[in-house]
C-alpha cells in the first residue's frame, strides 16, 4: 500500500502543480476567495466526496464516506493571499496588483486538493469519513474561528484534525511539529490619542499628541522587557504611527496599531492590562485622552502529544529517516487553526519550503518539491488515525 500510494501521488503531481500555479496567479484575499473555491470544486466534483453548501461564502468544505461507518477525521487548508505586490518575477506571479500568495496558502490549497483526490480512490480501505476543508480568511481576520462556530466541523464531529504550513528552512519537504503550544496567541491593539493642535510656531497652546505618541511607543514596548518575566515568550510591537498632515501645524489626534502575542494566558491579561493602564497614564500625564481597541482574533495553537508523535512516525514511516525534526520553541505567529484543535485533538505541522525567504516576503513563492510530501502526510494521517494501514 505505501508504495501504491506513492504512485498514485506521484501521478497526480503535474496536475496539482499546474492547479497551484493557477492559484497563485490569482490571488484573493481573506473573504474573497471566489475564484479559489471555484476551482477547488471543479477539481473536486467527479469524485464521491459531498461538497457541502458554504458556511462563510467562500469555503469549500467536503465530506469523503469510506466503506462503513466509523470516525471522521478533518484535513484543513487556508486559501487566502496578503496585500502586497509580487516580487517574484515567476512566469505565473500574481496578475492582480496588490495581492500575491506571499504566506504559501496557494500551495496549502493545492495539497489538500492532491490528498482529496488520493484518499477518493481508497475509500473503499478505511471506515469512517474524511472531511476536507478549504478554509477563507486565515490571515488577520481569523476566519477559522466563524469557521467552526458555524458548525462546519459538527457533523460528524472529528476524532482529530491536521493542518501543514509551509516554512522557510534548508530542507524542502521536512516535517516540523512539537506537542503543547507551536503558535502564539495574537492580539491587535489600536490606540487614538486626542490632544490639542496649534501651530508649530506655539507649541506651548498645543497637547501634541505626537510627543505623547512617542512616549507611549517606548512604554509600550517596555511591556515586555520590564513586566513579563525573560523566561515567559512574549511580544509587544508597535508597527504604525500616524499622526498630521504639516510641517508646521501640532495635530489634534496620533494613532498608534500593532501586535502582542504570548505562550500563556495569565501573560496575555497582563500585556492587555498594561497596554490599557500605559496608554491612559500616559495620555492623562499630558493632558489628552486615549481611546483603546484591543482585538485578540488569535488564541494559542495547543498541539496534543499523542497526534504529534502519529505525525513524527508518519512522516519518518513514509518520507524517510531525517524527515522530521521536534522543534525546540514555538513560534511568535498566529494560527487560527487553534479553533479547529479546540474542537478535536490533532496537530499542526510545518513543511520545509527549501528556501531562507521568510513568509510575508514579496518574493516568497512556495516550493513546487514540497507538495509531494505534502500529500503524502495528509493521505497517510487520515489512514492511520482512521485505522485503515
Amino acid at each position: 500500500m505505501k508504495e501504491q500510494i506513492r504512485q498514485m501521488v506521484d501521478a497526480i503531481i503535474p496536475e496539482i502543480t499546474a492547479l497551484r500555479h493557477e492559484i497563485h496567479s490569482q490571488p484573493e484575499l481573506a473573504g474573497e476567495e471566489v475564484n479559489t473555491s471555484r476551482l477547488v470544486r471543479e477539481k473536486l466534483a467527479n469524485t464521491a466526496i459531498k461538497i457541502l453548501p458554504p458556511y462563510l461564502k467562500t469555503d469549500v468544505v467536503g465530506l469523503l464516506n469510506g466503506s462503513a461507518p466509523g470516525p471522521n477525521v478533518t484535513l484543513r487548508a487556508d486559501m487566502d493571499a496578503l496585500p502586497l505586490d509580487e516580487l517574484t518575477g515567476l512566469d505565473y506571479a500574481s496578475k492582480c496588483p496588490g495581492r500575491m500568495h506571499a504566506c504559501g496558502h496557494d500551495g496549502h490549497t493545492a495539497v489538500l486538493t492532491g490528498a482529496a483526490l488520493i484518499l477518493n480512490q481508497l475509500r473503499d480501505r478505511f471506515h469512517g469519513s474524511v472531511r476536507f476543508v478549504f478554509q477563507p480568511g486565515e490571515e488577520v481576520v481569523a476566519m477559522g474561528r466563524e469557521l467552526v462556530d458555524a458548525g462546519a466541523l459538527d457533523d460528524p464531529p472529528p476524532k482529530a484534525v491536521f493542518a501543514l504550513h509551509n516554512w522557510a528552512n534548508d530542507k524542502c519537504g521536512k516535517i516540523l511539529s512539537r506537542p503543547g503550544a507551536i503558535m502564539a496567541a495574537t492580539g491587535f491593539f489600536k490606540i487614538t490619542i486626542t490632544g490639542q493642535g496649534a501651530h508649530g510656531s506655539d507649541p506651548h497652546k498645543s497637547i501634541d499628541p505626537v510627543l505623547i505618541g512617542s512616549h507611549l511607543v517606548t512604554g509600550l514596548q517596555a511591556i515586555v522587557a520590564r513586566n513579563i518575566n525573560p523566561l515567559e515568550p512574549a511580544v509587544v510591537s508597535v508597527c504604525h504611527f500616524s499622526s498630521g498632515q504639516n510641517s508646521n501645524v501640532i495635530p489634534e489626534t496620533a494613532f498608534l496599531e500593532g501586535t502582542y502575542r504570548f505562550l500563556a494566558p495569565e501573560t496575555g491579561e497582563t500585556i492587555r492590562r498594561l497596554i490599557r493602564e500605559y496608554s491612559e497614564g500616559i495620555g492623562k500625564a499630558f493632558g489628552a485622552s486615549c481611546a483603546i481597541e484591543l482585538n485578540q482574533p488569535y488564541d494559542i495553537t495547543f498541539n496534543s502529544p499523542e497526534y504529534v508523535d502519529m505525525v513524527r512516525e508518519t512522516a519518518l514511516k513514509y518520507l524517510g529517516e531525517g524527515s522530521y525534526e521536534e522543534l525546540s520553541t514555538s513560534s511568535m505567529g498566529g494560527e487560527d487553526f487553534c479553533f479547529f484543535l479546540q474542537k478535536a485533538p490533532g496537530a499542526y505541522f510545518r513543511l520545509g519550503n527549501g528556501s531562507n525567504e521568510i513568509l510575508h516576503s514579496p518574493r516568497y513563492n512556495f516550493n513546487d518539491d514540497a507538495i509531494r510530501n505534502g500529500i503524502l502526510m495528509m493521505v497517510h494521517l487520515a489512514l492511520k488515525t482512521l485505522n485503515a494501514e
